[in-house]
């Protein structure tokens, strides 16, 4: 997660500094319309180190517009299910925690293209690039067997004196960052390809519905002692805990996610003209 956050760091140093460029302006505004496919992954309490541990697949819909060759905007919705296991990450097995859930991701996303970049150029058909932008989500944590984690938590069971345990009934929305790097590739004139691995900050600690401390419990609290520690980690011979500040997991980081994606997108040209070129370099754009 470190290294993510440098990235962070990176991606909006150049996305500031590419403000200040002139790039070359097209004598036309163009959508870009299509869809995308890819693995989704997480970083967390339960998996902190590979990001493609128990990775699934996700799909969504992008619409991109370009006012000129370095700067794009766009917008994209991605449907995504992240889960994580302690048993497969072997970060903490002993814990025995486990989770899955559906992420539906709404994001507004600059796109800074290193080289000039144009769908259906002859020359300019490449380009490496950098995003970032701020994206809503929604998340529902659940248990193997389709258990709803959150707000399973009640105020008797949620010790709310420990201030880094936060809220029993946490949302399941939340603001994120979404940010990364891709390359695109124009296929023909109407056609390109982009492959790009973005990664969201999200700005909540509960998505994998594990945070702070464990709940203290009384005896015969069934099922939601199964939830809350699987593997009795913290259980007294009476089946019961009230131990305070047993660590569950890292109040003091968010969640993330990832999504490793490949999109087709169709181009539109708005408003219709019988060429796109550009002042610089007239011979750099296909003829329609």
């Amino acid at each position: 997660m470190k290294n993510c956050k440098k990235h962070l760091a990176v991606t909006l140093f150049v996305l500031v500094f590419g403000l200040f460029l002139k790039p070359e302006s097209a004598r036309c505004q163009v959508i870009e319309v299509g869809a995308s496919a890819g693995l989704s992954s997480y970083w967390g309490d339960i998996n902190p180190w590979n990001p493609l541990n128990k990775s699934k697949l996700g799909a969504g819909l992008v619409v991109r517009y370009y006012d000129n060759v370095r700067w794009a905007f766009r917008f994209s919705y991605t449907s995504q299910t992240i889960a994580g296991s302690d048993k497969v990450s072997g970060y903490k097995p002993e814990r025995g925690l486990s989770f899955s859930t559906k992420i539906n991701d709404f994001a507004l996303i600059a796109e800074f293209n290193f080289l000039n970049y144009f769908t259906g150029s002859k020359r300019s058909k490449f380009s490496p690039y950098l995003f970032g932008g701020l994206s809503f989500f929604t998340f529902n944590p659940k248990a193997d067997d389709g258990t709803e984690l959150c707000n399973l938590l009640t105020d008797v069971d949620y010790d709310s004196s420990i201030p880094e345990n936060g809220k029993a009934k946490y949302t399941k929305s939340a603001l994120s960052l979404p940010f990364g790097m891709g390359v695109k590739y124009s296929l023909g004139k109407k056609v390109g390809l982009t492959v790009e691995w973005r990664f969201n900050l999200a700005f909540t600690d509960w998505i994998d519905d594990c945070h702070a401390y464990y709940p203290t419990y009384a005896s015969g609290k069934e099922p939601f002692v199964h939830y809350s520690d699987p593997t009795g980690l913290t259980a007294d011979g009476n089946n019961a805990n009230d131990k305070k500040y047993v660590q569950r997991g890292n109040y003091s980081d968010y969640d993330w996610y990832g999504y490793l994606n490949v999109s087709l997108v169709y181009k539109f040209i708005l408003p219709k003209k019988d060429k796109c070129y550009s002042d610089a370099n007239r011979n750099s754009y296909v003829t329609y």
